[in-house]
């Protein structure tokens, strides 16, 4: 049986997931500019990827007998993600993800070292893929923003 340590910071990962998720479809309904087709279709890709990694996580937590959070409420009180408003500039916007971003690869890392201390190889798969697919995603939008 999981650890009430693994089990909390993953639903940290939960909520810090919830809360990048909407502010991506914030961003995906508010780019303006000359790039909008582009990262209209881009930022749809993330929170549709997002919304399939919430699920996941949510199930991994009942799995391993833990209890996901459920609510607006506890995820905007959990969350290290905070929620962007009013954003429609395309490389503000692109630095903000690169931020959330960088927070979730960091809670997935504790993540994945509280699994691998506790013999839990499969959330600490889990971990790797995301933190994998997540890594890439920031390799390209620095390489998008010229850095």
């Amino acid at each position: 049986m999981a650890s009430e340590k693994l089990i909390t910071e993953l639903n940290q990962l939960l909520s810090d997931f919830h809360i990048y998720y909407q502010n991506t479809r914030g961003f995906h309904w508010n780019i303006k500019g000359k790039r909008f087709f582009e990262l209209h279709a881009k930022f749809e890709e993330l929170y549709t990827e997002a919304l399939t990694n919430i699920d996941d996580l949510a199930e991994r937590i009942l799995t391993i007998k833990g209890q996901p959070l459920h609510s607006f409420q506890a995820y905007l009180e959990t969350s290290k993600i905070q929620p962007v408003t009013n954003m429609s500039e395309d490389d503000k916007i692109v630095k903000s993800l690169l931020d959330q971003l960088e927070t979730l690869v960091a809670q997935e890392n504790v993540v994945k070292e509280l699994a691998a201390g506790e013999g839990d190889s499969e959330t600490e798969d889990m971990m790797i893929g995301l933190i994998n697919d997540q890594e890439k995603t920031m390799w390209m939008f620095r390489s998008w923003l010229g850095q």
